[in-house]
């Protein structure tokens, strides 16, 4: 009895130690504020219950709207601790599902020592999911993934538990029905769900194929399915409310249709190559993901499911064969936009993690085979079975601590908020590119920082939803008057700008200034963003003094976190000193050009080449 209750208070510890060793971890360097990428948009249409870019992610949206009552941080930062709870979560799922299919193995006599393994397998995979690049990344940030896998992790578990039970004679169909309806609400998370449906499909049938000819199961688990589903309600009676960030503006069927499908996403799919392909499908990557002695234990948890459980081991494979089928198959991803896809593999890399879980087991059960333990097992082999174990969490763990520490993550804040600070009073500010617009959007419309002044996403210029969300500029524009998804946003950009310019201050982002070429108005340099003239109008003196404003945190100082974007914001500072260096150089302001050249170089080492240039050109000594 006693053995009993101690397996049973060590089990709740290893259980509890699988969330708080991965949520410490994530809060230690957890983002302070808004980062790159969607960062901006999620926080804002969490703040306001509004909807995300399409399919609008309302079930992430309502998930992490409590923790902005928090009493922590900024909204940014307890919108990122939502995403930590998710994250931790997944890793206790990875416990469970690990410690449930190896529970009843015996290595030894000791039964002891035998769920003390099991416990620490568990731990050790659950850790190891947590502190992998992919997951830990999307950690510290609001993102949608993680609370996908802690869904899909339950799923899996609900499947096992009613497969253990109908082999013991025990016939539960309402774990179908929960499954059903948990995979229609998590439609609301990400559509990669439909994803896994073949695998749960293939564990049920192989389980009991009689259950898809029971009619009256299979409509009450689509009726299930249909109200998790019906979630995404909140669309269109969250339009209606108008809120702050209303993406597609779902009042009526044809825009939520338009919204949900992702029809304001038309691509060309890119000629197939080899290279292409190879690209496409290394975007599952789990050597990258858990070095290679975790494809190594990977493969030989696979071994151990084809003894123990075929039809798990099925799972996995077709879940992988179905991922890897519609996103490198179906899709065609483009090579520019592989690095997106690679978030949609995280509930893949969840369920890896209990392979190794498993493969760990088998290493440690060969391990034992091959020794001559003694009846009585001592602190030295539980020290080395703790040291088996835990090698690869804190090998992952010391690889990746650096590269994901966020704690002092403020360039996205500071990029936008030194664009605002740009701008006078009542400017337009038309942007260019997610990364670019979304931070402002946050400051903005969250912080109410600069409301005076209007953001227009270029992009988005060729929807009639978005121009009525800024009545203030479209309201009588002459964008309405035509199809402009048919000429694109470069021409819409250049109507915006002629109708308003000579009324209000017209600004463009550093994005729009390089992406949109301008054959009927001049970019004036002002710090990072650039004012519209025409061409007959007088330019001016630049404003150099707008760079004394700007916060430079993390500009000027090597980062442990650099991703794609990070590096280009960087890049743009470091462009725009160039820039200002070439102008004053060319009017005979030697000292300041001197100056915004040497810091350009200081962001960028990299830019060297180009202040050189401008040095020799206009004979600057260095």
């Amino acid at each position: 009895m006693s053995v009993t209750g101690s397996a049973r208070i060590k089990l709740n510890s290893f259980l509890i130690l699988s969330f708080v060793v991965p949520f410490s971890l994530y809060m230690a360097t957890l983002a302070p504020s808004v980062t790159f990428f969607d960062s901006g948009e999620f926080l804002t249409a969490t703040a306001s219950l509004g909807s995300a870019h399409s399919p609008g992610y309302p079930l992430f949206l309502m998930y992490a709207k409590p923790f902005t009552w928090l009493p922590l941080g900024n909204i940014a930062f307890r919108v990122n601790v939502a995403t930590a709870v998710s994250s931790s979560l997944a890793c206790v799922m990875v416990y469970i599902l690990t410690t449930m299919l190896l529970i009843k193995e015996k290595l030894l006599e000791d039964e002891r020592f035998n769920q003390l393994a099991v416990k620490c397998a568990g731990l050790a995979a659950a850790v190891s999911f947590g502190v992998t690049p992919r997951l830990w990344l999307q950690s510290n940030h609001d993102k949608p993934y993680p609370l996908l896998s802690f869904m899909t992790a339950i799923i899996f578990y609900l499947l096992l538990k009613w497969q253990q039970q109908y082999r013991e004679g025990i016939d539960r169909p309402s774990y179908i029905y929960i499954c059903t309806f948990l995979a229609g609400l998590a439609m609301a998370v990400h559509q990669t769900i439909v994803l896994l449906l073949p695998a749960w499909f293939l564990m049920i049938i192989l389980t009991d194929w009689r259950l898809i000819t029971r009619i009256k199961d299979l409509v009450i688990a689509t009726a299930f399915a249909m109200l998790g589903f019906s979630v995404h309600l909140y669309l269109p009676l969250r339009a209606l409310r108008n809120p702050l960030l209303n993406w597609g503006d779902s009042k009526t069927s044809e825009q939520f249709l338009w919204h949900f499908l992702r029809r304001g996403y038309p691509t060309e799919p890119p000629v197939r190559d080899f290279s292409l392909l190879w690209a496409q499908i290394r975007a599952f990557n789990i050597v990258r993901e858990f070095t290679w002695l975790g494809a190594a234990l990977m493969l030989l948890g696979l071994i151990y499911l084809w003894r123990k459980n075929r039809d798990f081991l099925i799972a996995y494979l077709v879940s992988v064969s179905a991922f890897l089928l519609v996103i490198a198959g179906y899709f065609n991803t483009p090579m520019e936009v592989i690095f997106l896809t690679e978030e949609f593999f995280t509930p893949l890399y969840l369920l890896t993690a209990v392979m190794i879980g498993f493969g760990l087991f088998t290493l440690l059960r060969f391990a034992i085979r091959s020794a001559r333990l003694p009846e009585q097992i001592g602190a030295p082999v539980y020290g080395v079975v703790a040291l088996l174990f835990f090698m690869l969490p804190s090998a992952l763990c010391a690889v990746n601590y650096y590269e994901n520490d966020q704690h002092k993550n403020y360039i996205a804040f500071d990029y936008a908020s030194n664009s605002l600070r740009s701008l006078p009073q009542n400017a337009i500010m038309f942007t260019w590119g997610d990364s670019g617009a979304f931070p402002l959007w946050y400051l903005q419309g969250i912080e109410r920082m600069r409301e005076d002044v209007d953001l227009p996403h270029t992009p988005h210029l060729v929807f009639g939803w978005y121009l009525d969300s800024m009545p203030r500029v479209f309201k009588n524009s002459n964008l309405r008057k035509f199809d402009m998804s048919s000429t694109g946003p470069e021409n819409a950009l250049t109507i915006a700008i002629s109708e308003n310019l000579g009324f209000r201050p017209i600004y463009i982002d550093f994005s729009t200034r390089y992406s949109v070429e301008f054959k009927e108005f001049l970019p004036v340099q002002r710090g990072i963003v650039y004012r519209v003239r025409r061409f007959n109008e007088p330019s001016g003196m630049p404003d150099i003094s707008v760079w004394d404003n700007y916060s430079n945190r993390g500009i000027l100082e090597k980062q442990s976190f650099l991703d794609l974007d990070t590096g280009k914001a960087i890049l743009i500072y470091a462009n725009g000193y160039l820039e200002a260096g070439e102008f004053l150089a060319g009017i005979n302001r030697r000292q300041e050009a001197a100056m915004m050249l040497e810091k350009a170089e200081r962001i960028s080492p990299e830019i060297r080449g180009s202040a050189d240039q401008v040095r020799m050109k206009y004979g600057l000594v260095r």
